[in-house]
């Protein structure tokens, strides 16, 4: 095995955002016990997802499988308003779990729309998160995955914003933005972009890490769009790359003739994975780890009323293998 040196990107793994989502479901299950209902998954990882499942969090798609008088907690992804509005009509307790970054996107849509604008939404097709924010208005928003999308859009108004999913490719978004402004001069952009710091930051990150190493390995689930953007980002910078869920998921093959080895981690990422994918690193034959320069992320986002306050320097989910501190 010809790995000696594993580089760990920073920041990599949680944002404040999947913290906060997940301590919600914890308190929830801690003040109200078992079943908690979760609409969707509370965020995109299989890991974390299965250990809340242990602990009695009901992952559901639709409010029909709530039954009345069930705690309810909205992903971190949020939900159309017709949702919203369904699941206050049927009289649940109700915890928003959805990330501020997006609840910003979808007070913005809302603002806009009632001053009669349009809006062009950047963002993957079917991704709950677009599906929440599309789903803020029952029309006037047009979907674009890609720039050939732009050309295809037909605004039935003169006033058109645009808006991104959070999770997108900084790059990627970037292009098709330009695509917008090109046929639509008078566009309005958000005032600060849609995609959040976490994404950025960890994008960042795999940019330094990449020219750096033989191999990039990302640890996120399928499901997660900010882990398949790191991944595709380290093979567009000409490193390969490959996705895990877990350590299990390593294959010697992908490092032969590879020294070094890049690490990072999805903001829906535990670090404990990061942990167990080192440990079998150093099992292939690993002899040190460091990790690179990188933005320190101190963003912390308030819990729903109804929850407890956090005290001060409280650890979010202290006693969670899913909040494991990093070494």
């Amino acid at each position: 095995m010809s790995v000696r040196e594993v580089l760990l990107a920073e920041p990599r793994g949680f944002c404040a955002g999947v913290d906060r989502a997940i301590e919600i479901v914890e308190r929830a299950l801690a003040r109200f016990g078992a079943p908690i209902y979760v609409r969707h998954e509370i965020v995109h990882n299989t890991f974390v997802v299965d250990s809340l499942k242990a602990r009695g969090a009901v992952f559901v798609e639709d409010l029909a499988e709530v039954p009345a008088g069930a705690t309810l907690v909205f992903s971190a992804h949020g939900v159309s308003k017709a949702v919203r509005d369904e699941a206050a009509q049927r009289g649940f307790r109700i915890f928003d779990a959805t990330c501020p970054l997006v609840t910003k996107v979808h007070v913005e849509v809302a603002k806009l729309a009632r001053e009669g604008y349009e809006f062009i939404m950047i963002g993957h097709k079917g991704h709950p998160e677009v599906e929440g924010t599309m789903g803020q208005l029952a029309q006037g928003i047009y979907l674009v995955e890609d720039v050939a999308d732009v050309q295809r859009v037909q605004p039935r108004g003169g006033k058109l914003a645009v808006v991104t999913q959070t999770t997108l490719s900084v790059d990627d978004a970037a292009q098709i933005l330009a695509a917008v402004k090109a046929r639509f001069p008078e566009v309005r952009e958000p005032k600060k972009q849609d995609i959040c710091y976490a994404t950025q930051n960890r994008q960042d990150a795999v940019k330094a890490l990449a020219p750096a190493v033989d191999v990039v390995v990302v640890v996120g689930s399928p499901t997660s769009s900010n882990s398949n953007r790191l991944r595709e980002l380290a093979e567009r910078l000409g490193t390969p790359a490959y996705m895990v869920e877990g350590a299990e998921d390593l294959r010697a093959a992908w490092f032969e003739g590879g020294r070094r080895v890049g690490l990072t981690a999805g903001a829906s990422a535990p670090d404990i994975l990061v942990q167990q994918v080192i440990a079998r690193l150093r099992e292939l034959g690993a002899l040190s780890v460091r990790t690179l320069d990188g933005v320190r992320e101190s963003v912390r986002f308030p819990l729903p009323r109804g929850l407890g306050e956090r005290s001060p320097g409280e650890r979010e989910g202290a006693a969670s293998a899913l909040h494991a501190t990093r070494p």
